[in-house]
């Protein structure tokens, strides 16, 4: 029997540390569709988004069917740091510029309501998650005394006083130190803010998961590549959906809860695409405070805890973004991570995980959640940024709400349809230039020689009279060709060192070393160029 891609299960080589006790071999196995199927709403994605869809939807009496391209929970969801938070990630102050205070109190009621909601469901349906609400601090990227400590103190009160005005408590505390940061780096004085919350992701969406098949109006794919979504109709509308394997559902409506829409543009131009790291350090129980940390720096660092033995916990640290598909130092990045939390917490231990996960920022800094640009029965879940848990959560109810025709207040917060202000116009031109800047890989190649690479590694051959080819080296040094352009919009793809993936600058598609397709917007998998990159996705795929 073939070996199972890694891909299937993640969207990386490197695991995160939620499979240090929930292992991905715990995880549901489902079967492909292999027929046509009519339901009432299908739902494309099985991670945060897509489960609390359907939960929302099936609790309300509606068919839903979902449809996973790989294997239940292989995206982003599994590869976050885990934290619910109503502190929206570019911060109040840069909201409010872009969507006015009304719409930054909306975010706070949604984001708040999506952390009390995980709270409810878990009890509900006794899923034992590690959910705890806690506090949530900003602390300064300088040590007191520094230049830009005071600086970043000005900044925070106004921002705990702009937080005040949409509905959360936040003050701003002189010379507050976290509990059990011993180390000598002195960065006290901080924003507090109360009714953050953190759990174990994984465990949760597979507990929701659970309760789902269990009820008689849900059904879920695996294996099931969605290649199109399409509204026929002109009255009484209707959609399709069809598959890798040539299968049809049909629905009255569809939910892309895909990470980013399975299309060309129009919302994706709107956002930029960024890889963040993560690494988790063992630190004796009950030897630092139990809370959501976040400094100044851009792009920052965070910190969260999960379990991991009766003596130790887990703290995550996190940051280091950078755009997809731009840089290759993943290993700078993760000794940063663990260089910072050393400096600040002495009891540190060993590092056991490290591994990395994609995020979607919107150039106004809120996600698209409703029905998609120029359309009425397909919905869709994007640009998460920071926030990607809570926005799922909430986009739960914000979908099931406006698929059944109720009225939703923060339905026009997250319009997908929303027109940028003119302000926010230089932004995205200069965005767009700067990704079209990325084509410049038509001119360069990786390597010069396929001799060139070491086993277990890949790298793109540009001749220059022929197309770029992708060649990967496996770990017995068989080569395998696929092409090196990105199936979405052309783009020649980069080897991703870390996470031995090939990933796309220009919208930040990505692909398994065997050429799986593990993130959109590119629908499909990275075209094999010769027999050997043909029979390795294919046993891949298949396995």
């Amino acid at each position: 029997m073939a070996s199972k891609s890694h891909f299937l299960d993640t969207s990386g080589e490197n695991d995160p540390v939620w499979i240090h006790t929930e292992p991905y071999s715990k995880r549901p196995q489902f079967q492909k569709l292999t027929d046509n199927l009519t339901t009432d709403a299908c739902v494309i994605g099985s991670g945060i988004a897509g489960v609390s869809t359907s939960y929302e939807l099936v609790s309300r009496g509606v068919n839903v069917a979902m449809l996973e391209a790989r294997d239940i929970l292989s995206g982003e969801s599994g590869r976050t740091s885990g934290h619910l938070s109503s502190s929206i990630d570019s911060g109040f102050t840069e909201l409010v510029s872009k969507r006015g205070k009304d719409g930054a109190r909306l975010a706070v009621e949604s984001h708040t309501w999506a952390i009390n909601r995980v709270g409810e469901i878990s009890k509900q349906l006794g899923i034992d998650c590690e959910y705890r609400q806690l506090p949530g601090y900003d602390i300064s990227q300088h040590e007191k005394g520094q230049d830009g400590h005071e600086e970043d103190v000005k900044d925070f009160k106004e921002e705990a006083k702009i937080m005040n005005e949409l509905g959360i408590k936040a003050s701003y505390q002189e010379n507050f130190a976290v509990k059990g940061w011993d180390g000598k780096v002195d960065q006290r004085d901080a924003i507090t803010y109360p009714g953050q919350a953190t759990f174990h992701p994984t465990k949760y969406i597979l507990g929701v998961l659970k309760w789902l098949t269990q009820q008689p109006n849900f059904q879920c794919y695996t294996r099931t590549r969605v290649m199109s979504v399409e509204e026929k109709g002109l009255l009484n509308k209707e959609v399709k959906i069809t598959t890798e394997a040539g299968h049809t559902v049909t629905c009255a409506n569809a939910v892309e809860a895909t990470c980013v829409p399975l299309q060309k543009l129009s919302v994706v131009a709107e956002m930029k695409f960024y890889r963040t790291y993560c690494i988790a350090v063992r630190v004796p129980k009950g030897s630092v405070e139990d809370c959501l940390l976040y400094d100044s720096m851009d792009p920052y660092h965070y910190v969260r805890f999960t379990a991991c033995d009766e003596n130790d916990d887990y703290l995550i640290i996190g940051g280091n973004d950078h755009k997809v598909g731009q840089e290759n130092d993943a290993g700078g990045r993760y000794s940063e991570l663990e260089s910072w939390v050393r400096a600040r917490f002495t009891q540190a231990g060993s590092v056991d995980y490290r591994w990395s996960g994609q995020i979607f920022e919107p150039v106004d800094y809120t996600a698209f959640i409703g029905a998609n640009q120029g359309q009425s029965h397909v919905y869709i879940c994007t640009g998460d940024f920071g926030n990607g848990l809570t926005h799922g959560v909430l986009a739960g109810k914000l979908l099931a709400d406006e698929i059944m025709g109720f009225k939703n207040p923060w339905s026009k917060l997250y319009n997908p349809s929303r027109i940028p202000p003119l302000s926010q116009i230089p932004g995205m031109v200069a965005h767009d230039a700067q990704i079209n800047a990325q084509y410049k890989r038509f001119l360069q190649s990786d390597i010069r020689d396929i001799e060139d690479l070491a086993p277990g590694t890949g790298g793109v051959l540009n001749p220059t009279t022929q197309t770029p080819v992708a060649v990967y080296k496996d770990d017995g040094g068989k080569v395998h060709r696929f092409s090196a352009l990105c199936p979405h919009m052309k783009g020649v793809v980069c080897w991703n060192r870390d996470e031995k993936s090939w990933d796309c600058p220009v919208h930040g598609s990505r692909f398994g070393k065997d050429g799986v397709g593990i993130m959109g917007p590119a629908k499909g998998n990275l075209p094999p160029a010769d027999e050997a990159a043909e029979a390795l996705l294919k046993q891949s795929s298949a396995a």
